[in-house]
């Protein structure tokens, strides 16, 4: 046994450092996800004998007016919420400067990302309230008329995602702080060499190097989008009239709230948002290996 330990030492040893996350992400992860799916095949209160119903959730979700309009707003999420990407490595790029003060600048900056959601939706609640919010105070100043953002169903949505933006771009920029630092200045030299200046020296020189800050910003910035829910839970609790309903809103409306504990309906909307968010992952991690394979 020790002669075999030794011949496959470098082999075995990562294994077993890996064993024990590899164990709690099966178990936390992997399985409750087959689980979840299983449960969309039947009718089941939570507590109650479950009754297989088959597809018929998945069906009764193609004649769900509540769902689709949960669905477009996730699809509106997804696209305005990739305006944190950019929006994080232009800061990261001021942040990344050698200037007087530019530690206050990072504190600022930063301060989004370690502060509770909830905090942002009360924040965001005040800054949008029709009568003493600061939004509608400076409308006022300029002559326009007040906006009650998250009273209407028109502007709600959009709201909702820009209280949801400010913390995001933190994130953003973090991760884009720490890919800058890891910038090959010879090749920064060599550019400006070139006469390599500005965009050019941004988008040829930096950004083909910040391309694994970019994918993990993107991942996490879609999985953001896709189960957007504290916010909307403080905000507006779905409303008006169900406009600000999101997928993962909606799922936990039907599974665990007063619509009647339908655990399987609720499964079912999370498979949804699940296969969804699986193929737009997907089809960006297929994205970067042809890249890379293309090298």
């Amino acid at each position: 046994m020790s002669s075999l330990w030794k011949r496959n030492q470098q082999r075995i040893a990562p294994w077993l450092f890996l064993a024990p996350g590899i164990f709690m992400f099966a178990v936390y992860v992997i399985i409750p996800i087959f689980q979840s799916v299983n449960i969309s095949f039947y009718a089941w209160d939570g507590l109650g004998q479950a009754e297989y119903v088959g597809v018929a959730n998945y069906v009764e979700l193609m004649d769900d007016e509540a769902f689709y309009t949960s669905l477009k707003n996730n699809v509106i999420w997804l696209v305005l919420y990739m305006l944190a990407i950019p929006a994080g490595l232009f800061v990261a790029l001021f942040l990344n400067q050698t200037v007087r003060g530019i530690r206050i600048y990072k504190s600022l900056f930063f301060f989004p990302f370690v502060i509770s959601q909830v905090v942002v939706g009360l924040v965001f609640s005040w800054f949008y309230d029709p009568t003493n919010g600061l939004l509608n105070i400076a409308l006022m100043a300029f002559g326009f008329d007040p906006v009650a953002v998250l009273a209407d169903e028109k502007w709600v949505t959009y709201g909702i995602i820009a209280a949801g933006l400010w913390p995001q771009t933190a994130y953003c920029m973090i991760l884009y702080l720490t890919g800058l630092n890891a910038v090959d200045p010879e090749q920064i030299e060599a550019a400006r060499l070139d006469n390599a200046r500005g965009l050019k020296m941004l988008w040829y020189v930096v950004l083909p190097q910040l391309k694994p800050a970019t994918f993990i910003a993107l991942v996490v910035t879609v999985i953001g989008a896709l189960r957007s829910f504290d916010l909307i839970s403080i905000m507006t609790d779905g409303g008006p009239w169900g406009s600000s309903r999101v997928l993962a809103f909606y799922m936990y409306e039907q599974a665990f709230s007063e619509y009647g504990f339908r655990m399987g309906y609720g499964a079912a909307i999370a498979v949804v948002l699940f296969a969804i968010m699986m193929i737009y992952i997907s089809a960006f991690l297929f994205k970067m290996y042809r890249d890379e394979k293309g090298r």
